[in-house]
């Protein structure tokens, strides 16, 4: 029997956390977490996977760590956007950092027209302007700086791949243990798919993700019922049911407002 994902039964939900979950990452830790695969597979950042992971291993934070997550040009700008429409001075506050790749109610903070803004100034040359138009407008729609956003209509029109797995692979997605295999995990998630012309999350499936190279990674305490993000095939975070919750709004809520112009 399958698990239910509806995001509805984790409302409020804190209390019952795993005792796996670690949600007081600080900011710099997080980010590392959700950068270090893309960075392998030289998506974004510079030349600095092997030093991200040894920076998670050993749970250190300094401008060293700063310094290389500054690299990551697609994701920092959305950062520094939800920190200063929220008045938090710090890009890297773990509130923030969470908010971008997981979701919280700091997103509720960035009003359409700050986002707009952003986006243009960012994207005015890079994209054609039916692109721009289309992706400027999800700002008054409701869009807001969630990672599931960038993905899902950014990337397609700023050179990415528009094939649905290079999409499914690069979006954060959750997915609950249900058996360990010594260096991966056995994970019960929710593919992307399309659905007439919608892009839709799909019959939660099986799939064989990474969590460790050399014996070491970072969810090792992990068990069976936890639940964890994924990031490119390899396992980012055992989430608490909060996280959880939020993760699966947002993603949902961005992909309705991508349809709307797919």
């Amino acid at each position: 029997m399958v698990a239910d994902y509806r995001f509805a039964e984790f409302a409020g939900a804190d209390a019952q956390t795993s005792t796996t979950a670690n949600p007081l990452l600080d900011g710099p830790q997080l980010f590392a977490r959700y950068a270090f695969m893309p960075n392998r597979l030289a998506y974004c950042g510079g030349d600095d996977n092997r030093s991200l992971f040894d920076y998670c291993l050993a749970g250190a934070m300094d401008a060293g760590l700063r310094g290389l997550l500054r690299k990551f040009t697609g994701a920092m700008p959305y950062l520094q956007l939800i920190a200063e429409c929220n008045a938090i001075l710090d890009p890297f506050d773990a509130r923030v950092v969470e908010a971008y790749w997981l979701g919280n109610d700091l997103l509720q903070g960035v009003e359409a027209r700050a986002l707009y803004d952003s986006l243009s100034t960012r994207f005015g040359r890079q994209m054609c302007a039916r692109d721009l138009e289309l992706v400027l407008g999800k700002a008054p729609a409701g869009a807001h700086p969630h990672h599931s956003f960038h993905v899902l209509e950014v990337c397609p029109r700023i050179g990415w791949p528009q094939a649905l797995s290079f999409m499914d692979n690069c979006r954060i997605s959750w997915g609950k243990v249900v058996s360990l295999d010594g260096s991966a995990l056995i994970v019960e998630v929710m593919p992307l798919v399309i659905a007439g012309h919608r892009l839709v999350l799909g019959s939660p499936e099986h799939r064989v993700i990474n969590w460790e190279f050399d014996g070491k990674g970072f969810v090792s305490t992990a068990l069976i019922g936890d639940w964890i993000s994924i990031h490119w095939g390899w396992a980012c975070q055992v989430l608490s049911p909060r996280q959880v919750a939020n993760l699966e709004r947002w993603t949902r809520y961005h992909l309705d407002i991508v349809n709307e112009t797919l």
